[in-house]
């Protein structure tokens, strides 16, 4: 733990970020694109492998999630996240925080047995919801273990 909260405060917002990433991952695997955007920032941004520039905006975000969703549900694939070894690095001032993880993704073809997809890191920088209390991403990167 780097930094200045206390044990008990610690443990509360390793859970509200624990439960963020369900939430988070439940929604994008069930092609739930507007409310996953709706996780991010208006002006987040996502780098993802492979993508010269950084998605921005919730729009854009919402948009590339429901066309990869069609794509998917066209092949028959049914995709799952599953996010571990959640490092979790507040700031002092108790309204942002920086998050690494590893996250593994499972493809399975209806019928088929899971594969391993994809092994990557996920760091993310999350701010708190002036509105609702609660945690969106501001800006997101993604690496995989299988590209340099």
């Amino acid at each position: 733990m780097l930094s200045t909260t206390t044990p008990a405060s610690f443990e509360r917002l390793y859970a509200e970020v624990q439960q963020f990433y369900a939430h988070h991952m439940h929604l994008l695997d069930d092609g739930a694109a507007g409310q996953w955007a709706a996780t991010f920032t208006e002006d987040a941004e996502v780098l993802l492998p492979l993508m010269a520039e950084p998605a921005r905006g919730r729009a854009a975000l919402a948009t590339a999630v429901a066309r990869a969703a069609a794509e998917r549900a066209e092949r028959g694939e049914i995709q799952r996240h599953w996010h571990g070894m959640v490092s979790v690095q507040p700031d002092p001032n108790g309204r942002t925080a920086r998050v690494r993880c590893y996250a593994l993704v499972f493809l399975t073809t209806r019928g088929g047995s899971p594969v391993l997809h994809r092994a990557c890191v996920c760091e993310d920088e999350m701010v708190r919801d002036a509105e609702t209390g609660g945690w969106l991403i501001r800006r997101r990167t993604v690496t995989r273990d299988d590209l340099s």
